[in-house]
């Protein structure tokens, strides 16, 4: 396995859907927004995962568990932030009460969950850049 071909790859992929994210979000569609905030976390995630562990990241969409996988000392706030974005895969990819969805997920709402994926995004990348320098 060519390791940075693959960090690459998940980088790449993370990096194409945030704009989707920040396009769902101005078209209206806010749960599908924190949808794709979920996967371009889960994304960055797999991308730690095999630089630090020179293997392949698991099959898993629990971003609690593949920072777990990528060894990432999470504060509480950041443990919180995954937390609560696990919700959205789940939530949007199962839904039980689309219109409760619709009513949960306001443009208030996705805005500040989508400022916390931002920024949760931006640290993993130092992340990153720090664990290929190390």
């Amino acid at each position: 396995m060519d390791i940075q071909k693959v960090v690459a790859y998940w980088m790449t992929s993370a990096e194409d859907d945030l704009p989707v994210s920040m396009h769902l979000f101005a078209s209206g569609d806010y749960h599908y927004a924190l949808f794709f905030g979920h996967l371009y976390l889960e994304k960055l995630l797999k991308a730690l995962i095999v630089q630090v562990k020179d293997e392949h990241a698991p099959r898993s969409h629990n971003l609690i568990y593949l920072a777990e996988c990528a060894d990432l000392k999470l504060s509480d706030s950041r443990r919180e932030i995954l937390t609560r974005v696990n919700k959205y895969n789940l939530e949007t990819r199962y839904p039980m009460d689309r219109e409760r969805l619709r009513d949960l997920y306001t443009k208030d709402f996705a805005k500040v969950e989508l400022k916390a994926i931002q920024e949760m995004g931006k640290w993993l990348n130092s992340q990153l850049k720090r664990k290929k320098t190390s």
